[in-house]
């Protein structure tokens, strides 16, 4: 008797999905498929491929111990002529062929895709099977696409404060008797702590996941498959697994969470974990649940384990920011992805692809980026991103970046934070202001600028930072923009002081320094 095909993909690993509801052994099947268009329609870090494909694997295995059928397709170790490159294409290819007992499905299901190009390809290759597809709400998030548009429904601006509030008192999250915890909504202000200048200190290192034969397996295939593609797969220890995950989760509560808050916005060369949680990979694969991270977050708060500080800041990253940026990509896409409020043009600079630069900064996020798929949000938003936007790069090549080189990146959680928050190409949906700044925040927020060959205080000159640089030319270059935004104010203001000869010198060298990077994108 034939039933539903459920398609699960690489980032809807929950057994427990909407996808699921009324499965029945007897009539219903599952497909999963590996597909070379999905780690090369942007040119993906090893770590990224062999994250989501060991993931697969995994749950596959999961599955079909519970004597579910699921016709799986793998990529193999070379690439085939006759294998299909896309997903569309491989799931035609299924449906034609049928199940080796003759079996054609009724209906496809999936739970809502995280990427608006997966959902087309998807509705298409159903249309073209003239079959129904059954596309289900997505349980994993606190809110739902329509809600989030209920929000912004007649809004002049989408603000995050406006959207997390009202999560907070629905799900009962760090209330007490109706209020916020602690008198506050948010604890943003303690939050923005640097170490001293002797360092971190001993830093309890996160729980590594030591790969098992099935991801060495991944390892292989991906190092024979991709070899030319960035990144190293030596350091490989990632979640893979809900258990690995849940893990994850309770290595952080007890060791990290306690300190996060007031140093989650620091950076120290060298350190690729410091006290953040490392989790975004496993919840934004649905290998964890968020209710889970936020309950055992306000949990270790009410036991005295953390300061309510850490707490909120860490609950307002997943019940807030992750819920937020979600809302923003599905009522704004497909257009927003070509946004480009500043007119960016230029191409990305290839140490971004190599971390060969001067700049300690830089070489130090590069370098750990493309060593581990990995680097935490301010080093994303105030290194990487902060130079692409006073570069003046396209923002959908740094877009096309962010998404290939990181291993938590979903294209929904992903582009918003690119494009809205580090390039303000959306011209201020996702951000009230560009995150611009010289290369004094680096400075006080790090221990980049010891040592480096620039110094952060000197806009022009053979020893002038190119942040600092580039920061008076982005001001200078969006003035007329810029003015009409009440939060630059300050900053222009400082602009309006410089003398109009320091102006040109910075301009000669803010030219001479996009000379030096032209064209050396991949």
């Amino acid at each position: 008797m034939a039933g539903n095909l459920i398609l699960v993909l690489g980032d809807q690993l929950d057994r427990h999905s909407s996808a699921f509801d009324g499965f029945e052994r007897s009539r219903d099947r599952v497909w999963m498929a590996e597909v070379a268009e999905e780690s090369t329609h942007v040119w993906t870090h090893k770590a990224r491929i062999a994250v989501f494909l060991a993931a697969m694997r995994h749950f596959r295995d999961r599955l079909r111990a519970e004597r579910i059928v699921v016709d799986y397709r793998e990529l193999p170790p070379k690439a085939a002529a006759r294998k299909p490159a896309s997903l569309a294409a491989a799931l035609a290819a299924s449906l034609a062929a049928g199940g080796k007992d003759g079996w054609k499905p009724n209906a496809l299901v999936v739970v809502e895709p995280g990427e608006w190009r997966v959902r087309r390809a998807l509705e298409q290759a159903a249309t073209a099977a003239g079959l129904p597809l059954d596309i289900r709400v997505d349980r994993h998030f606190f809110s739902t696409s329509d809600e989030f548009a209920a929000h912004a429904r007649g809004r002049k601006q989408l603000r995050l404060e406006y959207f997390y509030r009202p999560l907070r008192e629905k799900f009962d999250v760090l209330m007490d008797d109706g209020e916020p915890a602690g008198g506050r909504w948010n604890f943003d202000a303690e939050n923005r702590g640097a170490f001293p200048k002797s360092g971190p200190g001993r830093l309890p290192a996160p729980k590594r996941f030591k790969p098992d034969r099935l991801t060495r397996g991944v390892i292989d295939l991906v190092n024979a498959r991709f070899a030319d593609h960035p990144g190293s797969l030596d350091r490989f220890d990632w979640p893979v697994t809900p258990e690995d995950a849940r893990a994850a989760l309770d290595d952080f509560l007890a060791r990290r969470l306690g300190m996060f808050g007031q140093y989650q916005d620091a950076i120290w060369t060298g350190e690729p974990w410091l006290y953040h949680a490392r989790l975004s990979q496993a919840l934004n694969m649905k290998l964890l649940d968020p209710r889970d991270v936020v309950a055992g977050a306000e949990r270790a708060w009410r036991t005295g384990k953390a300061p309510l500080e850490a707490a909120e800041g860490f609950i307002r990253q997943v019940i807030g920011w992750r819920e937020y940026v979600r809302g923003v990509y599905w009522h704004f896409m497909p257009e927003y992805l070509d946004r480009n409020a500043l007119g960016a043009d230029r191409p990305l600079p290839g140490f971004y692809w190599t971390a060969a630069t001067e700049m300690n900064c830089l070489r130090d996020a590069l370098s750990q980026t493309l060593e581990v798929g990995y680097a935490h949000h301010i080093q994303r938003l105030m290194v990487t991103g902060l130079f692409a936007l006073l570069f003046g790069v396209e923002p959908r090549r740094v877009h096309e970046w962010y998404l290939a080189v990181y291993v938590d990146a979903v294209e929904w959680v992903e582009l918003p934070n690119t494009l809205g928050m580090s390039q303000f190409a959306d011209g201020g949906v996702m951000a009230s202001k560009p995150y611009c700044a010289t290369g004094a925040y680096i400075d006080r927020m790090s221990n980049a600028c010891k040592g480096c060959r620039y110094k952060p205080s000197v806009a022009t000159g053979p020893d002038a930072c190119p942040f600092t640089t580039l920061y008076w030319d982005f001001l200078a270059r969006h003035e007329k923009l810029l003015r009409k935004n009440q939060r630059m104010s300050m900053q222009l203001k400082n602009l309006d002081r410089k003398p109009a000869t320091d102006l040109r010198s910075i301009r000669r060298q803010a030219d001479t320094l996009r000379d030096v990077f032209q064209g050396q994108d991949r």
